[in-house]
C-alpha cells in the first residue's frame, strides 16, 4: 500500500474535517446567527467530538490495524457528514419558522439536534490521524517523525479546508451542497484507497453508499433553504445568508437568522418610520441657521440595501455618498431589489473602519448602521474608532450611530454615549418609537437640542424642504433622552459589546419580554 496515498487520505480527511466545522457554522448561522455563543457552541462540541475520535481511533487501530478498516472509517465518516447536512435542512427550516415566531423551546431543540447530528461524522474523522500513524509506523525509532509528518499533513489539509468552503463553495453553491462536495470527494478518496488495499471488487461493493447519498441529495437538497412568507430571493455569500421578502409591495432585506430588517424598499414610499430616517436629522444639531443644502458629502457604514442612502439623496439632492458594505453580494442585491441605483452613491465593498481609515474624504455626516443583530461589530464602538471618524468630519460634521436597547436596559446606549464623549464635545440621544433602537448623535461643534428645535422652526418656512426631513427632526425632538454620563468606556483593548448585549437579551427574556413572547 502506497504511503503517499495514505498521506493523501490523511490530508483529505483533515481538509474535510475543517470544512465540516466551518460549513456547519454557516449552516447554523443562517438560522441562529453568528454570535460568540453560537460559535463557542459549535467549536466546543466539534472539539469534544474530535477528542472522542482521537481516543477511539488509537484503540481501534491497535485492534484492527488494517488499511481496509481505515478506509471504511473514512468512507462512513464522509457519508455521514453529507447525510447530516441533508437531515439538518428540515430541522433548520422548522427552526427558521420558530425564530420568526420566537418559539424558544423549538429553537433550542433544533439547535441541539443539529449539533448532535455531527457527532458521528466528526468522531469518525477524528479517528483518522491516530489510525494512520499506526498503519504508517513500521519502526518505533521513527515514531516521532512519522506522527509529526502525518499530523502536519492533516493540519495542512485543515488549513485548506478553512478557506475553500467560505471563500469558494458556499458563495457558489450554498452550505448544503458544500457539505455534499466535500463528502463526495472524501468518499472517492476512501473508495480508491479501499481498491488499492483490498482490490477493486471489494471497493465496488461499497458504491451503493455514494449512490444512496446522491439519491438523498436529489430528494432533500433542492428548494429554498427557508420558506418565509413573501420570500422572493435567497443566497449565501462569503459573509451572510441573504433573504429578500416582499409583503404588500414592500421589500425587506434580512440576513442570517432574520431577526433584523436591514433595508426596506417601496418605490412609492420613503418614510418607513424606522431607524433609517432618523439619520437625516443629525446635521441640524449645529447652530442655526443650518440649511439643508449645506450637506456636501455623506458616508454610510453599513450600507446594506441602501435605504438611508436613498432617503438622503431625496432629501439633500445628489450629494456624493460613500457607502461601505463588507459583503459585495449585499451590494448586488441592493441594486437589483432595493432601487440602489442612485448615480451619486459610491458603494464600496470594504470593512467600514478600514475603508474610512484609508479614505482622504471629509464628510458632513457619517452614519453607522452596521448591525449583525443584535450586535454592533466591536471595532465600530471604541474611542479609537470615534477619534478616526472625527478626523474625517468637517468642522460642522456629525456622527450618528444606531444602537440597540430595551425599555429597562440601556447599557449599550450608555456605553456608546460615554465613549463618544471622549472624542466629541456634544452627544445627544433619541429613542426610535416602537422599536428597540436609539440613535446617538455626536457633533464636532458644541451643540444642543435647542439648536435642532431652532433649525426645525426655520426649515418649516422653507418651501423646498423635503417633508421626510421635517418628520425626522420632529421625531427626534419628540423622543429625545438625556445624555447618559455613566457607562462602560469602550476601547480597542476592551470592547465587550457581545457581553453587554447578551446580558440585555437575557434580562429581556427573563423579565419584561416573557409576556410579549408568549
Amino acid at each position: 500500500m502506497s504511503s503517499r496515498y495514505l498521506s493523501f487520505a490523511v490530508f483529505s480527511a483533515g481538509m474535510t474535517t475543517l470544512a465540516v466545522e466551518l460549513t456547519a457554522s454557516r449552516l447554523l448561522g443562517n438560522v441562529f446567527g453568528t454570535s460568540n455563543l453560537v460559535w463557542a457552541s459549535i467549536i466546543g462540541l466539534i472539539l469534544i467530538y474530535l477528542t472522542v475520535g482521537y481516543f477511539i481511533g488509537g484503540r481501534w487501530a491497535d485492534r484492527s490495524p488494517r488499511f481496509s478498516t481505515f478506509y471504511l472509517i473514512i468512507l462512513w465518516g464522509a457519508f455521514t457528514a453529507g447525510a447530516a447536512a441533508l437531515v439538518a435542512r428540515p430541522v433548520l427550516r422548522a427552526a427558521a419558522d420558530a425564530f420568526d415566531q420566537l418559539q424558544l423551546a423549538v429553537l433550542a431543540g433544533s439547535f441541539v439536534s443539529v449539533l448532535v447530528l455531527f457527532i458521528v461524522p466528526v468522531t469518525l474523522l477524528g479517528t483518522v490521524s491516530p489510525f494512520a500513524i499506526r498503519l504508517a509506523l513500521s519502526d518505533k525509532q521513527h515514531a516521532g517523525r512519522v506522527s509529526g509528518r502525518l499530523y502536519a499533513i492533516s493540519t495542512l489539509g485543515s488549513f485548506i479546508g478553512t478557506f475553500l468552503p467560505v471563500l469558494v463553495f458556499i458563495p457558489l453553491v450554498g452550505s448544503t451542497f458544500t457539505f455534499l462536495i466535500f463528502s463526495g470527494f472524501l468518499m472517492a478518496v476512501a473508495l480508491i484507497g479501499l481498491g488499492q488495499s483490498e482490490g477493486w471488487r471489494a471497493a465496488a461493493r461499497w458504491l451503493w453508499l455514494p449512490l444512496l447519498l446522491a439519491i438523498f441529495a436529489a430528494i432533500w437538497a433542492g428548494g429554498a433553504f427557508k420558506a418565509s412568507a413573501g420570500q422572493i430571493y435567497e443566497a449565501e455569500s462569503a459573509y451572510n445568508y441573504i433573504q429578500v421578502l416582499e409583503l404588500n409591495g414592500t421589500r425587506y432585506l434580512r440576513l442570517n437568522e432574520g431577526q433584523g430588517v436591514h433595508s426596506v424598499y417601496n418605490p412609492t414610499q420613503l418614510d418607513f418610520r424606522g431607524t433609517w430616517e432618523q439619520f437625516l436629522a443629525a446635521p441640524f444639531f449645529n447652530a442655526p441657521p443650518f440649511a439643508f443644502d449645506e450637506i456636501e458629502r455623506i458616508a454610510v457604514i453599513g450600507l446594506a440595501g441602501g435605504t438611508s442612502a436613498r432617503q438622503a439623496t431625496e432629501v439633500f439632492g445628489d450629494v456624493p455618498i460613500d457607502g461601505y458594505e463588507l459583503d459585495p453580494k449585499i451590494i448586488e442585491v441592493g441594486r437589483e431589489y432595493f432601487g440602489m441605483t442612485m448615480p451619486n452613491l459610491n458603494a464600496i465593498a470594504q470593512d467600514g473602519r478600514w475603508g474610512l481609515e484609508h479614505s482622504d474624504q471629509l464628510y458632513d455626516l457619517i452614519e453607522i448602521d452596521a448591525y449583525r443583530p443584535p450586535y454592533i461589530p466591536p471595532q465600530l464602538t471604541t474611542v479609537e474608532f470615534f477619534e478616526l471618524t472625527r478626523a474625517h468630519l468637517t468642522d460642522e460634521g456629525v456622527l450618528a450611530i444606531n444602537v440597540g436597547r430595551t425599555e429597562q436596559d440601556r447599557a449599550l446606549v450608555d456605553a456608546l454615549a460615554v465613549t463618544l464623549q471622549q472624542a466629541f464635545p456634544s452627544v445627544h440621544v433619541m429613542d426610535v418609537p416602537n422599536s428597540f433602537n436609539s440613535i446617538v448623535y455626536a457633533t464636532v461643534q458644541p451643540t444642543s437640542f435647542d439648536n435642532l428645535q431652532a433649525n426645525y422652526e426655520l426649515l418649516v418656512e422653507v418651501e423646498a424642504v423635503h417633508p421626510l426631513l421635517l418628520a425626522s427632526i420632529e421625531r427626534t425632538l419628540a423622543n429625545q433622552r438625556e445624555t447618559p454620563n455613566e457607562g462602560l468606556l469602550l476601547t480597542d483593548e476592551r470592547a465587550p459589546v457581545e457581553w453587554i448585549v447578551n446580558n440585555m437579551v437575557l434580562n429581556f427574556l427573563s423579565s419584561e419580554g416573557i409576556g410579549e413572547l408568549q
